[in-house]
């Protein structure tokens, strides 16, 4: 069973009211099944819940901060294959899969690719960075903070972790809802996929 955890903001009456409107239309098109097809990035095994776009849409462009202080946004990253991850200190399935987002960061240390792994805790750095380098003893993964929920909002984020891939074009690929183990050799299949097609998906 797929776990997820849901803060205030994530509420799932929330959700539910939030489905019956027409401002989760694109969450829902995000989500639609794309049928199999060869030069689809492979989604199996460990990857079977990363859902594809039926076709790529832009990437949200809204500002989220750095571990220094400065304001981003994902234009920043334009020409590298992204995995946006969303994930919070309070949240355990998140915690569970934050060492195999460190180690598939590790594992493409020469390439056109980072794991944004973006925290959510109304604390912000004050509360993740002990965490992810105290506590986790991550190095890899360099942090970045939407204290706010501006972005996950923006993403429409039904939970978290909430997970999406995104291209060198800064389009969303497609993504997932719960935890997957991100080191496996299956989400390893799908990076190189995306670091190896060509412009345009």
């Amino acid at each position: 069973m797929i776990s997820t955890c849901f803060s205030p903001q994530y509420r799932p009456a929330r959700v539910i009211a939030a489905l019956a409107g027409l401002t989760l239309a694109v969450s829902l098109a995000l989500f639609a099944t794309a049928a199999k097809a060869s030069n689809l990035p492979p989604t199996d095994g460990e990857m079977q819940g990363f859902t594809l776009l039926k076709q790529r849409v832009a990437a949200p462009t809204v500002p989220f901060q750095t571990g220094e202080g400065g304001e981003i946004d994902m234009t920043a990253f334009q020409g590298k294959v992204l995995i946006v991850n969303f994930w919070a200190t309070w949240c355990a399935p998140c915690i569970k899969e934050m060492p195999s987002l460190d180690k598939l960061q590790a594992a493409f240390p020469d390439e056109d690719f980072e794991v944004v792994a973006i925290n959510q805790d109304r604390g912000g750095k004050r509360v993740a960075e002990p965490f992810l380098r105290d506590k986790l003893g991550l190095e890899n993964l360099d942090i970045y903070l939407d204290a706010k929920f501006a972005l996950g909002r923006a993403f429409k984020n039904r939970g978290l972790p909430a997970t999406y891939a995104i291209d060198r074009q800064g389009n969303i690929v497609g993504g997932m809802f719960g935890p997957a183990e991100w080191d496996s050799e299956d989400a390893k299949k799908l990076v190189r996929h995306l670091l190896d097609e060509k412009a345009g998906g």
